[in-house]
């Protein structure tokens, strides 16, 4: 039976997703999980992958076009079905025509009536403060897409400008050209910068940090790398990894999100890493971690994060996150505090592992040491529940044969 393809939905505010261009075209062959698509979104790019078997018989939405989240963009079906497309509810998207994509330049009339815009187009036009009558439509049926605006934008800067007045200048305050570069912001960027405004302006956060022994810990990889494969060596992100999930199971209101008038608690375990690239950061997701073998997760996670940095992630390595760890300490940082990614409760921050100096039976001595600190929700939880979590974080990482179990 033909089966619907539709954008995905890669995070709770995604509204829209670009096709970038079709790996498959109309009668070709395509296996269950096969990639037919990649897609751009604010964070990445993305393979769309089928879900089931069969031949891929429509093709629905162009490439280079804006698609709304959950409208169908391809049919796969057996190589002889007929398919109704009216019957799946399903229909081809009628292209931009050249002149309009030629020339989406602000009118000087505004339009009248009302105005269809994608979520997308509608947001930057409320961010940007512009008028969306002004704004000429590509999208289908007169529906204002984010191309149109980026090139409302753009005709608008090229427009001819009145000469400003002479600046009022005062030499002690204001920078020269040669102090500063001004760089434009990456649609990344501009979404990082928006999530996490309105992550510390609505959730409230506090922080509780823990200072963790982590000798147990190493020898245990230590002795784990040395019987593993290469590819399945066990680091120090995939101790974290296991020891978050096995925290969570025992505190499961940490494992939440906030919802408005509810607070949903998941049944699934879902560790987001956060990876730096050039761009910006990512967040790829490790699926049911509580579930994995510490090798599972070593071996899962190293592909996880080598497709984010390449910027290929799957669709569903970017949501269902849980809880997120960001890890500065192959970068030297001992101490510093995230913040949360809405709309999860809570994100770990893991300091360096150090030599350190402790008292240990009254003597002093040197001990290997990893300060790790939650940002929590008080919306969701509160410093006693957020302290007991980290003690149990603690506890798998110093007493870690429970990481094998």
């Amino acid at each position: 039976m033909a089966e619907l393809i539709t954008m995905p939905k890669l995070g709770f505010d995604m509204a829209e997703g670009t096709l970038v261009e079709w790996v498959k075209k109309v009668g070709d062959a395509v296996a269950e999980g096969e990639v037919v698509a990649i897609i751009e979104t604010d964070k990445a790019n993305v393979e769309v992958a089928s879900f089931k078997a069969g031949v891929l018989r429509h093709i629905l939405a162009e490439a280079k076009t804006s698609v709304p989240v959950g409208q169908p963009i391809a049919v796969v079906g057996g190589a002889d079905e007929a398919i109704d497309l009216a019957a799946l509810g399903a229909q081809k998207a009628v292209p931009p025509k050249k002149e309009e994509k030629a020339a989406p330049a602000a009118p000087t009339v505004a339009k009248a009536g009302p105005v269809v815009a994608s979520p997308v187009a509608r947001r930057m036009a409320d961010e940007l403060g512009i008028d969306l009558r002004a704004v000429q439509s590509s999208g289908p049926e007169g529906r204002i897409i984010k191309r149109d605006i980026e090139e409302y934008l753009k005709q608008r800067e090229q427009a001819p400008k009145k000469a400003p007045p002479p600046p009022i200048l005062i030499p002690s305050a204001l920078p020269t050209d040669e102090e500063y570069q001004a760089v434009p912001l990456t649609p990344m960027r501009q979404t990082i910068a928006r999530r996490m405004t309105e992550s510390k302006q609505q959730a409230p956060h506090f922080y509780i940090t823990m200072e963790i022994d982590m000798e147990a810990a190493l020898a245990l990889r230590q002795q784990l790398n040395a019987i593993l494969p290469e590819e399945s060596a066990v680091s120090v992100n995939d101790l974290l990894i296991k020891a978050a999930a096995i925290a969570l199971k025992q505190f499961p209101n940490i494992n939440a999100s906030f919802a408005g008038d509810e607070i949903r608690i998941h049944n699934r375990v879902n560790i987001g890493i956060a990876v730096a690239r050039k761009v910006g950061l990512v967040t790829t997701v490790l699926q049911d971690a509580d579930k994995k073998s510490l090798a599972q997760i070593a071996l899962e996670s190293r592909e996880l994060v080598a497709r984010a940095r390449e910027g290929r992630m799957k669709a569903e390595e970017m949501i269902g996150g849980t809880l997120n760890i960001s890890n500065l300490g192959m970068f030297g940082v001992e101490h510093f505090i995230a913040i949360i990614s809405p709309p999860q409760a809570a994100v770990l921050a893991i300091g360096a592992v150090q030599q350190a100096p402790i008292v240990k039976d009254g003597q002093l001595a040197v001990g290997t040491r990893m300060k790790a600190t939650i940002s929590a929700d008080h919306r969701v939880t509160d410093g006693a529940e957020a302290a007991r979590f980290m003690q149990a974080f603690k506890a798998a990482l110093e007493q870690p044969m429970q990481l094998m179990l």
